[in-house]
């Protein structure tokens, strides 16, 4: 019977490669709409907030996966490092819905 910190480590990484493969797709409708539009300003917009939705839904997946990951912090200074990820994670989140907004704005 396989241990549970195994498990858990498969099931976050797994989450974490859905969060990649979300931000790769992303940034390929982020390239569709610079080619479909030709580098316009528009298309540039398009292909921005494209991306930064990829990027947005990803970070999600990957706070998920680092939560699951909490089961296995045995340590203060896991723990630490848990705290810094996720404030981090968090910032970076903040910052790109501020843009978002920005661009849908314009």
């Amino acid at each position: 019977m396989p241990d549970l910190a195994g498990l858990i480590g498969g099931a976050a990484a797994l989450i974490e490669f859905g969060g990649s493969l979300v931000i790769a797709s992303a940034c390929l409708r982020g390239l569709a709409a610079l080619a479909a539009g030709r580098g316009t300003h528009a298309a540039i917009v398009r292909a921005r907030l494209a991306v930064a939705d990829g990027v947005v839904s990803a970070l999600g997946y990957k706070t998920a996966a680092t939560l699951l990951k909490t089961m296995e912090l045995r340590t203060w200074t896991a723990i630490g490092l848990f705290a810094a990820i996720l404030t981090l994670r968090t910032l970076i989140k903040r910052v790109l819905a501020r843009e978002q907004a920005r661009l849908r704005e314009t």
